[in-house]
């Protein structure tokens, strides 16, 4: 991404940019100086990784792999506007009823630490077709 078109992520934050203060990024060329500046104009820092070593920026890096094994390596996407609604379910999903190993098989958005196991998608509020057999 160069000129113009280098700052169309940056551009699309709108209102939402005042929720950031800073973007963890590596050093590649895929950013222009261009899309600093208007996360720069946001009031938003910059901060870039040292360079060869995603590690330091390895939450991200394990969320995008993640989201690749689960969601995107299984499904054919439409459009930006596909991804984005499948993304929003995901995060739900990630947030609310995914459990991970990295907190004891806990919930992130739960403060006991039970998990409930959904067996029944029709109480837990999802839209389930029912045969003619129920």
């Amino acid at each position: 991404m160069d000129g113009a078109a280098g700052t169309e992520p940056a551009d699309g934050f709108g209102k939402r940019a005042a929720r950031f203060k800073f973007l963890i990024r590596g050093r590649t060329g895929q950013f222009a100086e261009a899309f600093d500046a208007v996360l720069a104009g946001a009031g938003i820092e910059v901060v870039k990784i040292p360079p060869r070593s995603p590690q330091a920026n390895a939450y991200a890096e394990r969320w995008v792999r993640t989201v690749r094994s689960e969601v995107t390596d299984r499904m054919l996407i439409a459009g930006p506007r596909h991804l984005r609604a499948v993304l929003e379910e995901y995060v739900v999903h990630y947030n609310q009823h995914r459990s991970h190993w990295g907190r004891n098989l806990r919930l992130p958005d739960s403060s006991d630490g039970i998990t409930t196991p959904v067996t029944d998608l029709a109480t837990a509020g999802y839209n389930v077709a029912r045969s003619s057999a129920d």
